[in-house]
């Protein structure tokens, strides 16, 4: 059942079962995914900016718990934390706003936005109806609803919409999660939320639903009909890009063609809302990148660029054009694409590889063309009429086809490409027609009464003999072309351009358009313009700017590129960790970062190991949640890397052994059905162990299956395999576990189990038993990342630990010297530089290469940077302009000590063109 809310009739903002509406007129909703808590407040101007002008009407920002109150009781809403001045910039930018206040937030943000320490209170559990957690997040809510009670479009603000929880679908049923949803909507409602409440995958009572993915749009959609046919369908996350971790590709396979052939997809199934997830990316700092599910070591780079259409520096991208283009063709059509029904397109005949979806309303239509041709190619559609319409269009592309479309009172226009306005400009009505560069179009215009053409330009056109219509054949050359025709006492204006003019040519505001043809005089207008003018190419301008500065300093700016050198880095001083004299304190058994009162950074885990002879021996560390590095007698034995539960071999020597682990916090579990893992090591070490890999082996009836080498087996399989313990009583597998999951033909219990995590740690202790054991479960996928057999004997546990935090920032003066080799052991080291002189035309953003590195953390003047870690695909590290005084120190903590000799400081490309400031931005 769906809750019609009073504000929703006759209000200024309101909705049907197509579309928002505001003020009565539909509006598609275009919002910018933009995370205030991921870049420094000087930045949040320039970004929203270039998000607006990408033709985005609205911004969707996550509020960060743990940002807010990051100890308990200690609350934070200035400087970067300030939300409230965020939401205030989006209204002063006439943005809308959709806000998404959690609790829980996922974003590959730390614990999901939890802060740290609610895992230390008893009895707490997590996203769900549970007395202890609803007693914190009824605080919190205290405190952002607040914030963002006073910003509503009902309160003179421009937060249009507010959503509960955050994808809580993924975990359970709508029936199930009630109690809890109904929770957290009711505590919205009650603190003074009084616009429309949303949700994404998975709804509550009162709330919009809306749906979250990359593809599938048809499939999403029939599943919003069918749970709420009286509402608008938006997709709350369209994924414009992917998230990294360490280790891993580069997460580039979504390329600007297939991002804008996705958008196409939406609209073409009924979606009248599309929020761009993420629009800007922006950085992980400090200790606040997450880590994901899918194997034991999904952590998060620091980089959250997200391959977005604004890259991490808020620089644009080919998927911010992408963007920018779709953004204009669905405002200039939305008087059509929001009022309309998808209808039958069999009666159209189309080649083999074609595809065409279609919607109307009444007499005008828009028909989305597909295909899936290997090349290029110019089809042609057969409509149900028996006219013939030519369209060119790329593999895997969809072209949008305009048939009939009423661009004025009288006026219908039929065209096989896309528009970008549709409105007046200068007195003047005016359609753009853009299409890819060397390629035509047809545009057709139909009108009531004769359509008068001066014939003042070489054009390939025909008329029909009444005058009414007229059909031009444009080729879209790289100079735009102004056509203009007369009907009636009204003049309408053609503007052709091709993408890349398009690419260059801005709407500011209803009726204010610069660049290509246009050349408009942009007050207002003027600080909107300021922060593109570095996608013009060795900073040449589009046409139509007007720059507050003489033509005198313009003509010298457009002589070329800008060459800016960056700050050098040297002078290193270095100081290491000595790891025996580490002093730290007692316990019997090793505790979990919160445990121990440490948030984010590094714990030392010591102990000492008695031997009777010289020997090795493997380590087993049943409950590990992050990277460790392991020391034996003050040298490294290795990195462990696959956690949950781990394994390492070392080698002792007769007597008494110096047994030190160094973790790093690599971030909590941003989504899981296990949220709120304990960090670090939280259980004793044990020695005599044994690992078993259990990927190979498996029995499928005669024959025999190794997990890593088979994609698919027929039917529903269960594999079965053996195992023998010896000496051993405890045993875990840890690695892609499915269910169910018997050992010796017992179930073995999976609480929270989910297909999709395809990582999980189990304690089959209770299961085995001396000899031959037998293993059975389902074959679910393949490649499997890790599947383990770890075993031991609860005898050989290492005794007594002791524990020590490291401090962030700048080691001890006392400690210092200057830096040569490597050092060979956990190393910290400094060095200062001058913040650069930059000219007022060049806008610089300045990264941070780490070139011979091998593991740790980056601190700018006392401000943790983020993790970083030299295996990929990460290499560069943001280092924000905002954050820098007169003389800068930069501390580096290396795990391996690796010398800093080749690390150095960067501008981006973009920073070599010249930037003309136009206004205040």
């Amino acid at each position: 059942m769906h809750t019609t809310y009073a504000a929703n009739t006759g209000a200024a903002f309101s909705y049907d079962d197509k579309s928002f509406m505001m003020n009565g007129k539909r509006v598609f909703l275009n919002s910018a995914a933009i995370h205030y808590f991921r870049m420094p407040k000087e930045e949040w101007r320039e970004v929203l900016v270039k998000a607006k002008l990408a033709g985005m009407n609205c911004i969707d920002t996550y509020f960060a718990w743990n940002v807010h109150e990051p100890n308990e009781g200690e609350w934070n809403f200035e400087g970067d934390a300030d939300c409230g001045a965020f939401l205030d910039l989006c209204a002063e930018l006439g943005l809308w706003v959709i806000a998404r206040p959690g609790p829980f937030i996922c974003a590959e943000w730390d614990f999901g936005g939890f802060p740290w320490w609610l895992g230390n209170k008893e009895g707490v559990k997590f996203r769900e109806y549970n007395e202890t957690y609803l007693k914190y997040v009824d605080l919190y809510f205290d405190r952002i609803a607040e914030i963002i009670r006073g910003r509503q479009l009902s309160q003179g603000g421009t937060v249009i919409l507010v959503q509960v929880e955050n994808e809580y679908g993924y975990l359970t049923d709508d029936a199930s999660a009630a109690a809890y949803m109904s929770h957290l909507r009711d505590g919205l409602l009650n603190r003074g939320i009084d616009m429309p409440l949303i949700t994404c995958v998975g709804g509550v009572d009162g709330a919009i639903e809306g749906a979250n993915f990359w593809s599938g749009a048809d499939h999403h959609y029939e599943n919003l009909v069918k749970k709420q046919p009286d509402t608008p369908k938006i997709v709350t996350e369209f994924w414009s890009g992917w998230f990294e971790h360490w280790g891993a590709p580069a997460a580039t396979q979504k390329t600007p063609q297939l991002y804008e052939k996705r958008m196409f997809e939406a609209i073409q199934t009924g979606f009248t809302g599309i929020s761009h997830y993420m629009f800007f990316g922006g950085t992980n700092f400090a200790g606040y990148g997450g880590r994901t599910v899918g194997s034991s070591d999904i952590f998060m780079v620091t980089s959250y660029d997200y391959d977005a259409p604004l890259s991490e520096y808020g620089r644009t991208t080919p998927k911010y054009m992408a963007a920018k283009r779709f953004s204009l063709f669905a405002e200039a059509v939305g008087s059509l694409l929001l009022d309309s029904a998808a209808f039958d397109t069999a009666a159209i005949i189309a080649p083999k590889g074609i595809t065409v979806r279609g919607r109307k309303n009444g007499e005008q239509r828009i028909l989305f063309v597909g295909s899936d041709k290997e090349e290029r190619d110019t089809v042609y559609l057969t409509l149900e009429s028996g006219r013939t319409l030519p369209v060119m269009v790329n593999p895997g592309e969809i072209v949008p086809v305009l048939d009939g479309f009423q661009v004025q009172g009288g006026v219908r226009l039929t065209t096989n490409t896309a528009i970008a306005c549709n409105e007046m400009v200068d007195g003047i009505h005016t359609v753009i027609v853009f299409a890819k560069d060397g390629q035509r179009s047809l545009v057709e215009l139909n009108a009531d009464e004769e359509i008068v053409h001066s014939d003042d330009q070489p054009l390939l056109y025909t008329r029909s003999g009444d005058g009414k219509t007229i059909s031009f054949d444009f080729y879209h050359f790289n100079e735009s072309q102004d056509v203009r025709v007369t009907i009636g006492d009204q003049t309408l204006r053609l503007v052709v351009m091709n993408t890349a003019a398009m690419d260059q040519t801005w709407r500011i505001a209803e009726g204010q358009w610069v660049g290509g043809c246009f050349d408009v005089d942009i007050e207002a207008g003027e600080q909107l313009v300021a922060c593109l003018s570095e996608s013009a190419v060795n900073g040449e301008l589009p046409a139509g700017f007007n720059p507050v500065v003489s033509d005198d300093e313009v003509a010298g700016l457009r002589t070329g590129a800008v060459h800016q050198k960056a700050p050098a880095l040297g002078d290193w001083v270095s100081s290491t960790l000595d790891l025996a004299s580490v002093q730290g304190v007692s316990c019997e058994v090793p505790q979990d970062f919160s445990s121990f009162s440490q948030p984010y950074g590094y714990l030392v885990y010591s102990s000492q190991i008695e031997s009777d002879s010289d020997q090795k021996t493997t380590l087993i560390l049943p409950k590990l949640q992050d990277t460790a590095r392991v020391y034996v007698n003050g040298t490294e034995v290795g990195l462990i890397r696959e956690v949950g539960s781990s394994s390492i071999e070392i080698s002792l020597r007769a007597g008494s052994n110096s047994l030190q682990i160094l973790v790093q916090n690599m971030g909590r579990l941003n989504f899981s059905p296990y949220l709120g893992e304990p960090k670090g090591l939280f259980d004793t070490g044990y020695l005599q162990g044994n690992v078993v890999d259990l990927r190979s082996g498996w029995s499928h009836g005669e024959e025999t299956v190794h997990l890593d080498r088979v994609n698919k087996l027929d039917g529903q399989v269960t594999l079965t395999r053996t195992f023998h313990l010896d000496g051993h009583d405890r045993a875990i597998i840890v690695g892609a576990v499915s269910k169910p999951l018997l050992v010796n033909g017992k179930e073995v219990p999976l609480e929270g189990y989910q297909n999709w995590f395809s990582h999980e740690t189990v304690d089959i202790s209770a299961f085995v038993q001396q000899g031959e054991n037998v293993i059975e479960m389902p074959y679910m996928k393949s490649p499997v990342n890790r599947l383990e057999l770890l075993s031991y004997h609860s005898s050989n546990g290492i005794g007594e630990w002791s524990m020590a935090g490291l401090e962030d920032g700048v080691p001890s003066e006392a400690g210092l010297e200057l830096s040569g080799a490597d050092k060979k052991v956990p190393t910290w080291y400094c060095c200062a530089f001058k913040k650069p002189e930059l000219p007022a035309h060049v806008h610089a953003k300045l990264k941070l290469r780490l070139t011979g590195m091998s593991k740790g953390s980056v601190w700018l003047n006392g401000i943790n940077l983020g993790r970083y870690w030299q295996i990929g695909p990460q290499e560069d590290y943001k280092i924000p302009l905002a954050w820098l005084k007169d003389v800068n120190e930069l501390v580096l903590f290396d795990e391996e000590g690796r010398s800093p000799a080749k690390v150095k400081l960067l501008f981006d490309e973009q920073t070599s063109r010249s930037w003309v400031q136009l206004g205040s931005i």
